[in-house]
């Protein structure tokens, strides 16, 4: 999301308003935020300046911080919702309304020739296969404004690109849900970032809260001699005698967690901060 381009012209820039105006619920002072934006779209008003470049910082910076994006809580259902148009794909994780995570990505020539119905295919392929660790074992949902893959699994396989794809999602618990192209505002944002111009792709922000956790081991007394010696399961007596420690690298950034029967050991000086995030996601 930091990473979106500064819009060229009026219909780029209702693309990003379209996006963060999807959420403005959830940012406080939307309207007052995002005036210097929206009086560009006035007839002929569109002059990028100062003030337009600070309203957009502050626009991207409240769409990859909380209460708007979320972190995930298992115990409820996902919903991805995804689009595709002439030049991208996107799609947004979500729960209770709330993003969790983005994904926009440029189409090459060759997928952009693809039909209208692959590219949309397409779309929740590479959402499927960006989030399957968080949809993997859970009940989720797909919404998508191309009607005819909510009966994806009823129709006859035409090809074998069609055939590699449905492959995919085998072992996966989901139903797709048809939702129109004008109430999937965010899906279809994320598809056009720098339509007619510079070819964009970007994923999930790294919530900073994940990197201090592991910064915070070097500072604890207890935590940092595990943190910078190798695996091995004496260290546990450290914090318990009946489970071991392992240190597991996190495929998400560089870094490495500790870990104690699979949850992540917080030192004493994360552990307000993140409890704190974490009450914030539920109340919200």
């Amino acid at each position: 999301m930091m990473k979106w381009p500064v819009p060229n012209n009026v219909k780029q820039l209702r693309g990003f308003l379209g996006l963060t105006g999807y959420y403005r619920r959830f940012i406080q002072g939307y309207g007052l935020i995002s005036k210097p934006l929206t009086m560009l779209l006035k007839k002929d008003q569109f002059k990028w300046g100062k003030e337009a470049e600070e309203a957009f910082n502050k626009l991207k910076r409240a769409m990859t911080t909380a209460p708007v994006l979320a972190l995930p809580n298992f115990d409820q259902p996902f919903i991805v919702e995804t689009d595709a148009s002439g030049v991208g794909i996107g799609a947004v994780l979500m729960q209770g309304g709330r993003p969790i995570s983005f994904l926009s990505k440029a189409l090459c020539p060759k997928n952009q020739a693809l039909s209208i119905y692959e590219r949309e295919f397409l779309a929740v392929l590479l959402a499927v296969q960006k989030w399957r660790h968080y949809l993997q074992g859970h009940r989720f949902t797909i919404r998508t404004d191309q009607q005819a893959l909510k009966y994806l699994m009823e129709q006859k396989v035409a090809s074998s690109w069609q055939q590699k794809g449905i492959i995919k999602l085998l072992g996966l618990d989901y139903d797709i849900q048809y939702r129109k192209g004008k109430e999937n505002k965010a899906a279809d944002a994320l598809s056009r970032v720098g339509e007619g111009g510079v070819c964009t792709a970007f994923s999930t922000m790294v919530p900073t809260w994940l990197k201090e956790i592991i910064e915070s081991y070097k500072e604890d007394d207890v935590l940092k001699d595990i943190a910078l010696s190798p695996p091995n399961p004496s260290n546990a007596i450290l914090l318990t005698t009946s489970s071991s420690i392992d240190i597991c690298s996190s495929s998400s950034f560089s870094g490495m967690f500790i870990t104690l029967s699979r949850r992540i050991v917080l030192s004493r000086r994360t552990r307000a901060r993140v409890v704190k995030l974490l009450s914030l996601s539920q109340v919200m």
